[in-house]
C-alpha cells in the first residue's frame, strides 16, 4: 500500500494546477469566451500561469437579424470584446464558431 501511495503522490507532484501531469506550456486549454468578464478573467490568469489559451467564441444568432429587433443588446459587440481580450494575450488565438439555429 505504501509503494501505490508513494506512485501517486509522486505523480501529483508533476500535474499542472488543471490536474495534467505536464508542464503549463504543454497544455492547450479552450476557453469559451463570452467577451464579459469572467470568461476574460478565467482566460487572462491560464495565459499569466503559463498555459497555451485559446479563445472561442460562438454566435448562437443572426447579428443582421438581432439588430433589426426593438431593444437589442450587444448583437456582434460580444463577439468583438471576446477578440479584443484575446488579442491582449501574447501570441494567443481566437476563433468564432457560427452555428445557424
Amino acid at each position: 500500500m505504501a509503494r501505490n501511495q508513494n506512485k501517486r503522490s509522486n505523480y501529483k507532484n508533476f500535474m499542472n494546477s488543471l490536474g495534467f501531469n505536464k508542464k503549463e506550456s504543454d497544455t492547450r486549454v479552450v476557453v469559451a469566451m463570452s467577451g464579459g468578464v469572467d470568461s476574460s478573467v478565467v482566460a487572462c490568469q491560464l495565459k499569466e500561469q503559463g498555459y497555451d489559451v485559446i479563445g472561442i467564441t460562438l454566435q448562437l444568432y443572426d447579428v443582421g437579424e438581432a439588430l433589426k429587433k426593438k431593444n437589442a443588446c450587444c448583437a456582434g459587440v460580444d463577439i468583438y470584446d471576446a477578440k479584443k481580450v484575446a488579442a491582449k494575450f501574447d501570441g494567443s488565438e481566437h476563433g468564432s464558431v457560427v452555428v445557424k439555429v
